[in-house]
C-alpha cells in the first residue's frame, strides 16, 4: 500500500496581476467568493480529502494569508453571535486537524519554482499540489476523487476535463497512452503538451489545478531549466519524472469556477448563492431585475 498523502502544497506568492488593484494591497487568494475567500475553499476540500498539513507558498506582502488561518477566540465568539455556526465549526476543525506552514518563494519563477519551494515543507512524502485559482464544487471533493485512484495506481496524477475545441489552445493537455485507459476516469499518459496550436492537440482533455506527486518530481523540478519566459514550469519537471514514475491523468467530477479574474470570482459568487436554500431566491430576483 502507497504511503499516505498528508501534505498539500498551495502556491500562492503571486502578484495578482488580473486583479489589480485590488491586490496591490490583499493577497488575490483572500478575495472573497460569496462570503468567504478562495482560499478558504481549497483549503476546506483539502482538509475533507483527509490532508494533515497545508503549505501555503507565499511571497513579500501576503502576511494576511498566515493570519486568516491564526485560531482566534474572539473571532470565533462573533462568528457564532451572528448565526455563522458553520464556518466557526470549519475554522475550528482547521485549528484541530490541520498544521500550517509558509514557504517563501522570493523570486517569481513559474509554478514549478513555487512548488520547489515546498520540498522542505514535504519532507519527501507523496503530496498534494492545489491551485485556489480553480475553485471545483462537488459532493466528493475533488482532491479525494484523486486520492482514491492514486491509492490503486500510485505515481503522479493531473487533474483533467473535457475542453472544448475552440478553447483547447489555452491549455496544457494530455496526451494518452493508446490502450492506457484504467477505468472511465483514470489515464495513463505518454506526454503533455503545453497550449497546442489548433488542430493539434493529442486530446481533447486540459489540465486543471489538481496534482498528486511523488516526492521525486522536485529531483526533477531542481533539474528543470526556465522556459521562454523565464519560469519554471510545473508540467516540465512532471514530464522530466516520467523517467521513473508512471504519470496518470484523472477526469474529475464537479463544476470548476475560475476565481482568477473579476468576472470569474462574480460567477463563483452567484453560482454558490445560487445553490443556497438561503440566498438562492433573493438572488434569483436580482437576476430577474436586470433582464
Amino acid at each position: 500500500m502507497p504511503p499516505q498523502v498528508r501534505t498539500a502544497v498551495i502556491p500562492a506568492a503571486g502578484l495578482g496581476t488580473r486583479l489589480l488593484p485590488f491586490t496591490k494591497a490583499v493577497p488575490k487568494e483572500l478575495a472573497p467568493v460569496l462570503d468567504l475567500p478562495a482560499i478558504h475553499y481549497v483549503v476546506k476540500e483539502a482538509m475533507d480529502a483527509c490532508i494533515q498539513h497545508i503549505a501555503i507558498v507565499t511571497s513579500s506582502g501576503k502576511g494576511a494569508l498566515q493570519e486568516y488561518f491564526k485560531p482566534s477566540d474572539e473571532i470565533d465568539r462573533l462568528l457564532r453571535a451572528r448565526g455563522m455556526n458553520t464556518v466557526a465549526d470549519e475554522f475550528r476543525q482547521m485549528t484541530e486537524r490541520l498544521t500550517f506552514s509558509y514557504p517563501v518563494q522570493a523570486r517569481q519563477l513559474g509554478l514549478g519554482h513555487a512548488v520547489l519551494c515546498a520540498r522542505d515543507a514535504v519532507n519527501r512524502e507523496p503530496f498534494a499540489v492545489i491551485l485556489p485559482d480553480d475553485l471545483l464544487v462537488s459532493d466528493e471533493p475533488v482532491l479525494a476523487q484523486m486520492l482514491h485512484a492514486w491509492q490503486s495506481n500510485p505515481g503522479n496524477y493531473v487533474a483533467v476535463e473535457e475542453v472544448p475545441t475552440e478553447r483547447i489552445s489555452a491549455y496544457g493537455v494530455v496526451d494518452p497512452l493508446p490502450g492506457g485507459q484504467i477505468d472511465s476516469r483514470t489515464y495513463r499518459l505518454r506526454g503533455m503538451v503545453e497550449k497546442p496550436p489548433a488542430g493539434t492537440a493529442p486530446s481533447n482533455l486540459g489540465i486543471v489545478g489538481r496534482y498528486i506527486l511523488m516526492p521525486e518530481v522536485f529531483d526533477a523540478l531542481a533539474e528543470t531549466r526556465p522556459g521562454a519566459i523565464g519560469e519554471i514550469q510545473l508540467t516540465d519537471g512532471i514530464a522530466r519524472a516520467m523517467a521513473h514514475t508512471p504519470l496518470f491523468a484523472y477526469r474529475y467530477q464537479a463544476d470548476r469556477y475560475d476565481c482568477g479574474t473579476p468576472l470569474g470570482l462574480l460567477h463563483a459568487s452567484l453560482s454558490l448563492a445560487l445553490r443556497r436554500a438561503d440566498t438562492a431566491e433573493e438572488v434569483r430576483r436580482w437576476l430577474r431585475d436586470l433582464e
